[in-house]
């Protein structure tokens, strides 16, 4: 796999995305749609769930993944890092999503009781993409 410009990438463009929410008495429905409401085509959802207390998840970087980052029920906090500088996101609405550009390292934690938190991401599956070591992630991402 290429490496991507990793210069490129900084938490700044990690941002929240406000989806859109439908309200009735009835219930509120959102709705997403790859490459309109999150700026890349949807290819996998995945979520967590039944996170113990005190618990961290997260704790790498992907090469090329961008994902989108929601607090379906619950809540959590997303440190994110890139190398430089350090954000911490609290998530908490099923409405609101944290768009998490490549080469951001991430970290979950804070889990709330019965809190779920679902992953919209660009790709399948590649464990070719992930930086699991925060060492080699630094390198990657100063080096010359």
């Amino acid at each position: 796999m290429s490496e991507p410009n990793t210069s490129a990438f900084s938490i700044d463009l990690c941002q929240m995305v406000d989806l859109p929410k439908i309200h009735e008495p009835r219930g509120n429905l959102t709705f997403i749609e790859g490459g309109n409401h999150v700026p890349f085509d949807i290819q996998r959802v995945y979520y967590l769930y039944d996170v113990p207390g005190g618990s961290e998840r997260g704790g790498h970087a992907h090469r090329g993944l961008h994902q989108l980052i929601i607090a379906m029920s619950g809540s959590f906090d997303v440190v994110l890092d890139d190398g430089k500088d350090k954000k911490r996101v609290h998530l908490n609405r099923s409405y609101n999503g944290l768009y998490v550009c490549p080469m951001i390292w991430r970290e979950l934690d804070n889990f709330s009781s019965g809190s779920v938190c679902m992953v919209l991401a660009s790709n399948r599956y590649d464990e070719a993409d992930y930086y699991r070591d925060y060492g080699e992630f630094m390198r990657a991402r100063w080096k010359a």
